[in-house]
This record gives C-alpha cells, structure tokens and sequence, in this order.
C-alpha cells in the first residue's frame, strides 16, 4: 500500500516537483520514501525510512539533478521498513528503476526463476522482481517498451507501476492493473501518479489509465497502450475540480482537525448531489429483490447507519456488511436480481473492489457510493453517487464519513418519495432537518471545543474505552471507538447497549470510562436504564443527549449537550465530537493524528 509520481520536464529539476507532490501523497504510506531521476544517462537515486521530511532532511531530495524522475511513498506489504526495502528498487545492471503500488501474487516463483538465470536480488519486496524480468527481456535484445510488457505479461497480482531505464532516459514507463494511476497532462511537461493531487498545481488535465493499459510519457508527449495487444489508445482527458489551496492545512496544526472543522461545508455541498443520480440510484435498488451495503472501516459504519436510514425513512430492508467477509457469507445469495451498494470513500478499497468484481460475475447490479469521481469503482459500477466531500489528506475518515451519511439519507428519502411510503409532512420534516445540517454542525463544533478538551485530558490515560448506543447510534458508537482506536491508540470498545449485560458489563470497574450516545429517539428511556446500569458498578457514565434533557444530565458524571434533530440526522451530528475527541486526545499523548502508526489512507491491498 503505497503512492507513486512521476514527472517529466521541459526544462528545470525535477527534485523539488517531485517532492511536493509526494509530500501530498504521503497520506497513503510513510514508512519510507524514495525518488529515482535520469541525469546525462545515468540513473540517481535517494531514499530513506521514516516519514518524507525525515528522509528529505537526511537524503536531500531536492538536490536530485535532472529534468525526468519518479518517487514513492512506502507502507510495507513484502518487506519492513528499511533502505533496502524502500522504493525505487533496481535491477543487477543499475540501469532500470521501479516505483509501485500494489502486490505482486507471483513473485516468489519468479524471483526464483530469475536467480536460477543469475540475477542477485538485494531487497525481500517483491518489487524488485519487476526490475530484474525487464532487464532479462532487454538482454534478450528487445527495446524498453517491448521489455516491459513482457514482463507484465508474467506478473500476477495489483500494480501500479512508474518505471526508468537510463538507457532510453526520456520517458518514463507506466503500467496499471488494479491499483490507481493517472497521467497529468501539462504544458511545462507530463506527470503521472496514484492521486491527481500530486501534481495539482501543475495541471488538471487527468487521463485516467484502465487495467491492463501502459503509458508512456515524456517532457512533450504521451502514449497509452494495451498490454494485450500494444494498441494504441485514444483517451478522453478530464478535468478535475482541484485547488491546491485544498490540500493545504489551511492555518491548522493538522489536516485532521481541518477537516473535522470543515464538515458544516463539506455537508452543504453533500445537499446538493445531483438529482438525475440519485434518481437512478433509487430506482435500481427500488427493483431489487435484496440490497447489501458494503463497506471498510468507517465506511462499514456508514452502511450500519444507512441500513437504519433505509428502513425506517423508505421501508426498504437492507443487509450492511464487512467486504472483506461478504462473499464468503453472502456470496451464493448474488444473482441478477439482487443490488450490491458499495461504500469507499477513495473508490480504490481493495476489499470493496473485489466484493464489486465477484458481483459482475453474478449479473448483480453494483451501485458505488464514493469521494473521488475518476476512481476504480465508479468504473465497475452501473450506477454511482459521489459524496462531494472535497479532497481528504488526513488518514482517519472524518468529512467523508459524514457525507456518506448523508448520501444514504438523501437515498432513502428519494426512495420513500418514489415509494409514495410516507406521507408528504414527512417527506417535509426529513428535508427541513437536511437544511438545518450545516448550520448545527458549526454550532456543535464551536460549542464542543472546550468540554471536548477538558474531557480528552481525562481520558488520555485510560487504559480502556467503552462506547454505548442503540438504534441507528451503534454505528455513532462504533466510529467513535474507531477513531480513538486509530489515533489515541487507546483499547476501545463498542457495542449496542442493550447488548452490555450479555458480557461487557463484566469489565466495569470503578471509574471506567463509558461513552454514552444518548439522543432523544425511541431509545432514549432504555438507554437512561443502561447509564444508572453502569453508574451503579462504579463506572463513569460519559453521556452526550439532547441538550435541554435535565433527566439524563443528572443521571450522568458527565454530560455533553448536542442539538435536537431528526432521529435519522442524529449520526451525523453526534460522531463530530467523537472525532474531536479522538484528536485532542491524540495530541495530548504526543501522536501525530494525521499518520497513525501501521495505518494509511485507504486499503489498496487484501
């Protein structure tokens, strides 16, 4: 799991472009970082461990001469962390340089295959497999291009690969299959990588490769090929919507908290997906027989909450499921009749994507609910909606998970619509809660800042967690806890509360922290009964409720005020503090929030 740029110049050094966009990549993986340039034939290389400003401070990548390179941003899948496992990895000869995301499936056959014919390997990547087949291929006497696709041809597996040879040191190679690649097309030169924010600021024109297609580009000029047949492809380029004041910290200390805070924006974008999408959508799950939503991580969460959002607004039944365990338990149930609803919020979730491959086999309808329009699984997809989030640096998922929320909430009520399921006062009252969104959100993230901070230094030396809701709130409850998991690093729990007599509750002990998401719903007399529960074995009852609830402010040790909204909104308007919590306390231990350890920012690999 990694990132990748590339660059080639009309003229100037390629170092210093090379590090600012990899520096915008380093969201997808920090264990190490490298750059490769060509300069008067022959190939440079520097790299490191540790985070980009690490390495840069050690190695100096900006001295690297040269108009054409390619970089890397590691989070190890083959291989710990080390120089010699760090990316550019090269062949016996020195000539030829591989940068990649991905893994490659097959690389211990080959590997051995290549050391029987007398290549020496330096690295335990499976990377450095690719350098070596392409340089068996050019001692065979064929060109770079040649060399390179039959090495492909043997490769099993995911990549996204950016590849040098010194010997033709005008280009750069680049080969896409399963992991995200894009060209960028400039007037100053041609630039490749994982994310168009890399080179943002040099251009918008994005050319968005498919599996099974490699790219050439060089300071003047760009090609796309087939593999297959080494056709030459036609691509339409794209524009995308990116200012690169969007993926600065924008005066915060971190880009998580940035983006915590600019949730009452993202939301108001998110009201205003486009009607003939959400027309689509609604309909193709109307005419299913059974829809699944699947996610990871925060988006699973979302599909927990979406499922509630869909039955309880438009009746419809729904199953939310982990991908990674969806086929195995859901997978004989797929047929044409049935709807997969895949939620990931970088479209490249390697879970998710191979939950949507198995449903094209089955003739399933796949509907993908994603923040990044010219993602993988928008392709895959029959139908899709995007989140409108705007670009999310920091690795925890904090506006995303809130606007896709919001996307399943828009679903449902254009189903119900659709339906004719509820009457139109409702309709009205759900839409009337849509408009007040952006404005409470800003209100709870302002109200919340000093209670949040008072609290974070009670709980930065908790040994443990617990996090309680009920109804629609479990999911509230199990994203908070993922949040405190993910950068506090503090064992955390969550569970529905009706479920904390079935076992948790054995764990309480005198003054355990317990996180109580107690808003005014249908649950909240029953939940009243599970804070004196707690309280009563000598925990420490945490509880956030609507803000004018006297009752369940004197039942707790700790009361946290929220605004009254609808019961389906709650969600959104709940995890805010949880997110803000989770940073605080996170800063107050010393971590960085934004590069959680042996994390990165979406999941490319299985």
């Amino acid at each position: 799991m990694c990132r990748i740029f590339a660059a080639a110049l009309a003229d100037g050094q390629v170092g210093p472009v090379l590090k600012v966009g990899l520096k915008r990549l380093e969201y997808g993986g920090y264990d190490s970082s490298g750059m490769a340039t060509i300069d008067q034939g022959k190939l440079k290389i520097k790299k490191g461990v540790g985070k980009l400003d690490e390495v840069d401070r050690s190695v100096k990548f900006d001295e690297l001469s040269g108009n054409i390179g390619i970089a890397h941003n590691r989070w190890a899948t083959h291989g710990y962390p080390s120089v010699t496992n760090a990316h550019p990895q090269v062949d016996c000869t020195g000539k030829i340089a591989v940068v990649h995301n991905g893994v490659i499936e097959n690389f211990l056959e080959i590997k051995e295959e290549l050391a029987e014919r007398g290549h020496e390997f330096m690295s335990r990547t499976d990377t450095e497999v690719i350098a070596h087949l392409i340089e068996d291929y050019i001692k065979k006497g064929m060109d770079f291009l040649n060399s390179t696709i039959n090495a492909i041809k043997e490769l099993k597996g995911s990549y996204a690969l950016a590849i040098l040879y010194s010997a033709e040191p005008d280009k750069v190679m680049l080969v896409k299959n399963e992991s995200p690649l894009m060209l960028g097309i400039g007037d100053d030169g041609n630039y490749a990588a994982s994310d168009p924010v890399a080179f943002v600021d040099h251009t918008n024109r994005v050319i968005q490769l498919e599996d099974g297609e490699l790219a050439i580009i060089t300071p003047k000029s760009y090609k796309v090929y087939r593999i297959s047949d080494q056709g030459l492809v036609n691509h339409n380029i794209e524009t995308v919507d990116i200012n690169v004041n969007d993926v600065n910290k924008g005066g915060y200390r971190h880009y998580m908290l940035k983006e915590i805070m600019e949730q009452p924006v993202a939301i108001s974008y998110a009201l205003n997906l486009q009607i003939q999408y959400l027309d689509v959508v609604s309909e193709l799950v109307r005419r299913s027989r059974i829809t699944y939503l699947i996610g990871a991580g925060s988006s699973y969460h979302s599909c927990m909450a979406g499922s509630y959002m869909l039955s309880q607004i438009s009746g419809l039944p729904t199953i939310p499921a982990v991908a990674s365990e969806f086929i195995q338990q859901f997978g004989k149930t797929l047929n044409p009749d049935s709807t997969v609803i895949l939620a990931s919020q970088s479209g490249e979730t390697a879970d998710v994507l191979k939950v949507a491959s198995y449903a094209r086999l089955k003739a399933s309808t796949i509907i993908s609910i994603t923040n990044v329009v010219s993602s993988t699984i928008t392709r895959l997809s029959r139908a899709y909606i995007i989140q409108q989030a705007g670009p999310e640096i920091g690795v925890a998922a904090t506006k995303t998970y809130t606007t896709q929320l919001l996307v399943y909430y828009q679903l449902a009520v254009k189903l119900a619509k659709k339906s004719g399921s509820i009457t139109e006062m409702e309709i009205n009252s759900y839409m009337k809660g849509l408009r007040e969104l952006p404005r409470l959100a800003d209100k709870v993230l302002k109200d919340v800042r000093e209670p949040i901070s008072k609290l974070a230094t009670e709980l930065k030396d908790a040994g443990h967690i617990f996090f309680l809701g009920r109804g629609i709130n479990t999911a509230t409850a199990y994203e908070g806890r993922l949040k405190m998991l993910e950068i506090s690093y503090i064992p955390s729990s969550a569970f529905s509360a009706g479920e904390s007599k079935h076992g948790p509750i054995a764990l309480i002990e005198n003054n355990s922290p317990v996180i109580f998401l107690a808003p005014d719903d249908a649950s909240r007399k029953v939940m009243l009964g599970n804070i004196m529960e707690i309280r009563a074995r000598g925990g420490k009852a945490i509880v956030f409720g609507n803000e004018v609830d006297s009752e369940l402010k004197q039942a707790s040790d700790e009361f946290i005020g929220m605004p009254q909204i609808n019961e389906m909104l709650t969600p959104i308007i709940y995890i805010l503090p949880l997110q803000l919590l989770a940073y605080n306390t996170a800063i107050l231990k010393g971590y960085d929030p934004d590069k959680p350890r042996n994390l990165a920012k979406s999941v490319t690999v299985l």
